[in-house]
C-alpha cells in the first residue's frame, strides 16, 4: 500500500510540473505574455485531477484513521 500511495504522490509531482511548464512556456512562445486559452485549459485540467488525486488519498486516509481510532475504543473497553 505504501508503494501505490508513493506512485500516486509521484504523479501528482509529475503532472503539476508539467502543468506549470505549460504556464511557463505560455510566456516564453510568441506573442510573449500572452497565455493562449488552450494552455490555460490544460493547466486547469491538469491541477484538478491533481486535486482530485490527492482528496481521494486524503478521504481515504481519513477514513481508515477513523475506523481505527473506532476499533481501538471498542477494544479497549
Amino acid at each position: 500500500m505504501k508503494e501505490k500511495l508513493k506512485f500516486q504522490l509521484i504523479v501528482s509531482a509529475l503532472l503539476i510540473i508539467v502543468g506549470c511548464g505549460l504556464l511557463i512556456a505560455g510566456f516564453c512562445v510568441p506573442p510573449v505574455g500572452v497565455i493562449d486559452n488552450s494552455v490555460l485549459i490544460a493547466f486547469g485540467e491538469i491541477l484538478t485531477f491533481v486535486g482530485a488525486i490527492f482528496g481521494i488519498d486524503y478521504s481515504y486516509k481519513y477514513k481508515v484513521l477513523k475506523q481505527d481510532n473506532e476499533e481501538k475504543e471498542n477494544g479497549e473497553s
